[in-house]
């Protein structure tokens, strides 16, 4: 069964990485920048404002907002459906909490692609809302992109969107299961562009513990961001980040030592230490200082908190946190 997964410090970057998923025998991974404010967050997703600051999205009844001037202090801006979604309701089981939504700005509006489900079940469904201003209750629906039964052997969660340098739309996403997916949009609509379901990533240990992608292009490479092992259990959470990458947007995708994703390959690069448990369900943008990468990770006392960080790239083009 899957388990549900529900600047910056000045430490030096991280070159421990592994592959398949092996702790590193030495991980002085960062702590996260200095964040202030509204900093509860889990599955959180930024995205750089046109008009100046920053909106961030993360799962939470109706789609939790929040915004921010510097990347550092963030304040609530409501939800994004203060309505209620109705037609998610028989996904959530009538509840009004939402999973991971994913944000970008594209083409003069905000893009929310988002996911409904309960705990441990494969009923699923992701769906697309657009925005002009991306405020509280300006949202509109558009429709449902994809959705997975309790019979599907995956699971229709977790989305996020990447436009190819063409300007090809592709939508990753997946949980557990048989892993990782990923299908073609039509830029025009932001929905389904064919039928056709890719598989880029699966697990075979840990229940199959694969989750949360997000795919960054930078320098000819497609790098695939994700999730290892188990959210959603406050200070025990075994989360990490993992990274691999492809030429191609659909695959294959490698490790650094080499490993195809679909056979559980991809390398660490940040886990957790101290006092931060879990980090994970990535995200990463291009900002004007920097790559930056998102997560969540939760504190002693078990609550999800925002965590942002730098990537910085070595000399053989693979990301390290700092």
């Amino acid at each position: 069964m899957r388990i549900r997964r529900l600047l910056l410090a000045g430490a030096a970057g991280i070159l421990a990485l592994t592959a398949v998923g092996a702790a590193p025998a030495q991980a002085a991974y960062p702590n996260p920048g200095v964040v202030t404010g509204s900093t509860n967050a889990h599955d959180p997703s930024i995205v750089k404002r046109p008009t100046g600051g920053y909106l961030l999205a993360t799962t939470g009844d109706g789609i939790t907002l929040k915004t921010s001037a510097d990347r550092t202090a963030f304040a609530d801006a409501g939800k994004a459906f203060p309505g209620g979604t109705s037609w998610a309701s028989s996904y959530t089981g009538g509840s009004a909490n939402l999973w991971a939504p994913d944000l970008s700005y594209r083409n003069g509006k905000y893009w929310l692609y988002y996911s409904a489900s309960t705990f441990g079940s494969s009923k699923s469904a992701i769906f697309l809302a657009t925005s002009t201003t991306g405020a509280s209750g300006s949202w509109t629906h558009v429709g449902k992109v994809i959705e997975s039964t309790t019979s599907s052997n995956w699971n229709a969660i977790d989305p996020n969107l990447t436009v190819t340098p063409s300007g090809e739309w592709w939508l990753t996403f997946g949980s557990f299961w048989s892993g990782i997916k990923m299908v073609k949009l039509n830029p025009g609509t932001g929905l389904r562009a064919d039928s056709t379901i890719y598989n880029i990533a699966e697990r075979f240990v840990n229940s199959k513990s694969v989750e949360a992608p997000y795919i960054h292009y930078r320098n000819g490479y497609y790098y695939l961001f994700m999730s290892f092992d188990f959210c959603c259990q406050g200070a025990s959470s075994t989360y990490r980040t993992m990274v691999a990458r492809s030429t191609s947007i659909t695959g294959p995708y490698r490790d650094r030592a080499g490993t195809y994703t679909t056979s559980g390959g991809g390398t660490e690069i940040l886990a957790s230490h101290d006092s931060i448990h879990g980090p994970g369900h990535p995200a990463v943008f291009t900002d004007s200082d920097a790559d930056v990468l998102v997560y969540h990770y939760y504190n002693a006392s078990g609550t999800a908190k925002l965590g942002i960080n730098l990537l910085g790239w070595d000399s053989s083009a693979w990301p390290y946190v700092y």
